[in-house]
């Protein structure tokens, strides 16, 4: 019962820190100007895949490694999307 307790709470610490990476990419999207607060997912997200390995949640640990490296993600889409249609 113990250890059940533990994982879900690391799982749920997981889930906050995958929640913040997205609350902090939110301003750039809805104000259409480049805010630097996304730099903070470099630093908060793979935190969140650690305490997704600890609680032994796959859907933690890769939520939070995408958004670890949702800029370049971004960027590829953006420049993709450009060279696409431009």
């Amino acid at each position: 019962m113990e250890i059940e307790k533990s994982n879900e709470k690391w799982i749920i610490l997981s889930g906050i820190c995958f929640l913040v990476g997205v609350a902090l990419w939110l301003p750039n999207f809805i104000l259409q100007y480049g805010y630097g607060f996304w730099i903070l997912t470099f630093i908060i997200n793979p935190v969140g895949a650690v305490f997704g390995y600890l609680g032994k949640s796959k859907f933690g640990i890769i939520s939070n490694i995408i958004m670890t490296f949702s800029f370049f993600i971004i960027m590829f889409v953006g420049y993709y999307l450009a060279a696409f249609f431009a």
